[in-house]
């Protein structure tokens, strides 16, 4: 995929966001027990959106371009939209309005020094930062040793959506939750294609995990969409054994594109001291050396 495609891009979202609202969930009547249609008619989204149905089919078929604020905000309240769906539908407009879209700096591969050392500085919590692609730019110690399953390849950056996707019966041991993680990470690659559709690396990346994974095609086919959000994610270490973490996850404001993630456990629970036994058996992996390691950070000199 040399670029993600807009206007169909726009279709299969708006389609789909349709297909699952009944009529008698819009407050409309629904006439007649054979409907031909799953969800609204597109006359009925006109009627809700208060926009012509010639209209609205125009926009369906692709042409936000010339689409107000106004009309994409009565689009997604009569199509039902949560936060992040309305955003990715006002992304998608955006990109519409400018010959070729509106070009956005491609998410960093690297990563400063300065923000290194501030992972460094966490010392009692993994830390890692990652781009909109997902790819694992740098990570703390403990994070290395906790995403040791994930950076175990040889491929650099490690990514983890590659890792969920095109290894599945690893990343099932990894991830206690699984199948929503393969929800979430399809959704979170969607949102980043409506608002960078011309990110080369994220079309190829789409391109390589359609390609190589029908769980990812039947995700990705969905058109659902996620933001990137704190919250919780339960993981089976090889080592220590199941750990219920809280995650926060940080937009970098210097760096568009980047998340810096930080996983925590409160206090006296049993995940706060599998982070520890974690922290121990890290320390017992790491031998001093002269060599850089592969994320780029140089080892304490013996």
């Amino acid at each position: 995929m040399a670029m993600i495609d807009l206007r169909t891009e726009i279709k299969e979202f708006l389609s789909s966001r349709r297909a699952r609202i009944a009529p008698e969930r819009a407050g409309l009547p629904a006439y007649g027990g054979n409907r031909r249609v799953k969800g609204l008619r597109r006359g009925e989204v006109a009627l809700l959106a208060g926009v012509s149905v010639d209209y609205y089919v125009r926009l369906e078929r692709g042409s936000l371009a010339g689409a107000s604020d106004g009309v994409l905000d009565a689009l997604a309240s009569a199509l039902q939209l949560d936060e992040a769906e309305r955003d990715h539908l006002f992304h998608l407009a955006r990109q519409s309005r400018v010959p070729g879209g509106p070009r956005r700096r491609p998410p960093a591969a690297t990563v400063r020094p300065a923000l290194r050392r501030v992972l460094d500085a966490i010392t009692d919590a993994p830390a890692w930062i990652c781009n909109s692609r997902y790819d694992v730019l740098a990570v703390n110690h403990l994070a290395r040793a906790l995403y040791s399953p994930v950076l175990a390849g040889s491929r650099r950056p490690a990514n983890t959506a590659r890792f969920v996707y095109l290894e599945p019966e690893a990343a099932e041991k990894f991830f206690v939750d699984y199948d929503r993680i393969v929800c979430d990470l399809a959704a979170k690659l969607r949102m980043e294609a409506g608002r960078n559709p011309h990110d080369e690396e994220l079309s190829a990346l789409v391109g390589e995990l359609s390609a190589g994974s029908e769980l990812f095609r039947r995700q990705w086919a969905s058109g659902d969409v996620r933001l990137h959000r704190s919250g919780h994610k339960r993981l089976h270490h090889p080592v220590v054994g199941r750990l219920d973490l809280d995650v926060e996850s940080m937009e970098l404001p210097a760096e568009p594109g980047l998340l810096l993630n930080v996983y925590t456990a409160p206090a006296g629970t049993a995940t706060a001291d599998g982070l520890a036994l974690l922290a121990s058996w890290a320390a017992d992996q790491e031998r001093p050396t002269t060599e850089a390691h592969p994320f780029g950070r140089q080892e304490p000199r013996s």
